[in-house]
């Protein structure tokens, strides 16, 4: 379906391990604004509804509101204070993924965008924790890496080690 490129395998991956878990047509909560992976998941039959960009370390009334299953891909990495938002979700059902912290690259930070940076890269037990403490039960879990088209040690170590962590969880 997707090409092994950034960002189609991450996308494939993503949406593999949603279908597994949420059967569409699902009413859900995806955090962050509207993005390419919400539209996969609407044309996928799902029914989604995405934050308005609205800063949740500090505005998390969304999260409130009636839905069943909550996504959330790539974006507690951004929040200062992801133990509020997962700790106050209503729904029952979580999908939610992050990127890994490795060991031989930096934290991403973009230099033009003030929100387009990670304040956490989690390793994998890190982000169990986190779920865990905020009252949800891991059932299941998924690793996959990102490699890249580049040469040098880097984009080698990219190839075998793995970049992404999804996880499906469902509140305790």
């Amino acid at each position: 379906m997707y090409e092994n490129t950034y960002p189609n395998k991450r996308f494939q991956k993503t949406l593999e391990f949603l279908n597994k878990h949420i059967k569409a047509p699902s009413n859900i909560l995806d955090l962050g604004v509207k993005n390419p992976f919400s539209e996969i998941m609407l044309n996928q039959g799902y029914e989604v509804t995405n934050t308005n960009g609205e800063d949740l370390d500090e505005q998390f009334e969304m999260i409130k509101k009636n839905f069943k299953v909550v996504t959330a891909f790539e974006i507690f990495e951004h929040l200062l204070n992801p133990y509020t938002i997962l700790k106050n979700i209503e729904a029952d059902k979580l999908v939610a993924s992050v990127p890994l912290n490795l060991w031989f690259s930096k934290a991403y930070r973009s230099k033009t965008d003030m929100r387009d940076r990670h304040y956490h890269e989690f390793e994998d037990w890190q982000f169990d924790w986190l779920l865990e403490k905020s009252g949800w039960e891991i059932k299941d879990r998924l690793k996959w890496t990102n490699p890249v088209n580049k040469i040098g040690i880097r984009p080698i170590l990219r190839q075998f080690t793995p970049r992404y962590y999804a996880v499906y969880a469902e509140r305790k």
